[in-house]
């Protein structure tokens, strides 16, 4: 999978996702972009944004319990940096999706690959 955090933000199309004051500080969001659900987490006033499925076995994620910035996988505890979206421990051995976030106006916003 790829790392979306690496990539240029000039080259995202950012869509906003909900305003600030629908997700406080260590809550998360659910939303759902082309089909595909995001998680976005509000830690500490910063916004992290990643896909909801383990590289491991594509079960859900979203719903893991989250330590700092590590997530575990509810099913079988896989865990990921959810800055980077960087696997960190077995059973998971590949990294899952990262997306960049940003604030515009009052709104969260998480940043897809321009389409081509």
């Amino acid at each position: 999978m790829y790392n979306y955090k690496t990539l240029d933000p000039d080259k995202c199309e950012f869509i906003a996702v909900a305003p600030v004051e629908e997700l406080p500080n260590g809550e998360r969001l659910f939303v759902e972009i082309d089909n595909e659900t995001i998680v976005v987490f509000n830690i500490g006033g910063e916004y992290f944004a990643i896909a909801d499925v383990c590289s491991h076995d594509d079960g859900p994620l979203g719903d893991g319990e989250l330590d700092g910035y590590v997530i575990t996988c509810p099913r079988h505890g896989a865990t990921f940096d959810v800055r980077t979206g960087k696997v960190l421990s077995l059973p998971a051995i590949v990294d899952i999706p990262a997306y960049p976030t940003r604030v515009q106006d009052g709104q969260i916003e998480v940043g897809l690959p321009l389409k081509e």
